[in-house]
C-alpha cells in the first residue's frame, strides 16, 4: 500500500527546512495579496502594478531557484547514510561494482534473468509508459531512450532497484527474480 507524508511535516535536512520556508513564504505573499490586501484596498494594485509584478516575480524566481538548487533527491542505503540519487537522464553505461547477485570481488553481476519472462515485468511494472524500447513496442519519452543509452544489465539492475531522477525504486515492488528478468531484458534487447 501506498502512503503519502507530507514533506513539511518532518523536514529532516537543511534542505528541507529552505525548501519549506521559501514555499511558506511564497504560499503566505499569495493569499496575503489575493484575500486580504484587496479586502483592505479595493483598488490593489492601483498605481503599484509594477512594484506587485515585480514582487511576485521576484517570488517565483527565488521559489523555482530554490527548487533547482536545494530540490536533489535524497535516499537512505542500507547503512543509513543518506545519499543524492542520479537523475535517470545521467545514467552512465558503466557497471556498478558490487560483491552481491554473483559477483565477486567488485565485478559486476552477471546476466541471470530470463528475458523472456522480463518482457512481460517490463509491461506489467509500466515501464512501457516512460521508456522506449523497440523490443518491448515501447514510445514513452518520460525517461530515458532505452533503445539509445544500450545499458548493460548490472545498469539496469541497479537502476530497477535503486531508482533515481523521475523513476521510482522497485526495490520491494519487484521480487529479484523479476528484477532480474527486466534486467536481462532490457540489456539484451535495447538498441535492436
Amino acid at each position: 500500500m501506498l502512503s503519502f507524508a507530507p514533506i513539511v511535516a518532518a523536514p529532516t535536512s537543511g534542505h528541507e527546512i529552505v525548501l519549506a520556508c521559501i514555499g511558506a513564504a511564497f504560499i503566505l505573499f499569495s493569499l496575503v495579496s489575493a484575500l486580504v490586501v484587496p479586502r483592505r484596498n479595493p483598488n490593489f494594485p492601483g498605481r503599484g502594478v509594477w512594484g506587485f509584478a515585480a514582487l511576485g516575480a521576484l517570488f517565483l524566481v527565488a521559489m523555482l531557484a530554490s527548487i533547482i538548487i536545494f530540490g536533489k533527491e535524497a535516499t537512505t542505503d542500507a547503512a543509513g547514510e543518506r545519499v543524492t540519487t542520479t537523475p535517470a537522464s545521467q545514467i552512465t553505461t558503466q557497471p556498478a561494482a558490487t560483491t552481491s547477485a554473483g559477483g565477486q570481488n567488485g565485478a559486476p553481476p552477471q546476466a541471470a534473468g530470463d528475458p523472456v519472462a522480463g518482457k512481460g515485468v517490463f509491461s506489467s511494472a509500466g515501464c512501457s509508459g516512460c521508456h522506449t524500447l523497440k523490443a518491448a513496442g515501447s514510445t514513452g519519452n518520460i525517461g530515458p531512450n532505452l533503445d539509445q543509452l544500450k545499458p548493460d544489465f548490472a545498469t539496469v539492475q541497479h537502476q530497477v532497484i535503486e531508482g533515481g531522477g523521475a523513476m521510482p525504486a522497485f526495490k520491494g515492488q519487484l521480487s529479484q527474480k523479476q528484477i532480474e528478468d527486466v534486467s536481462a531484458f532490457v540489456s539484451q534487447n535495447a538498441g535492436k
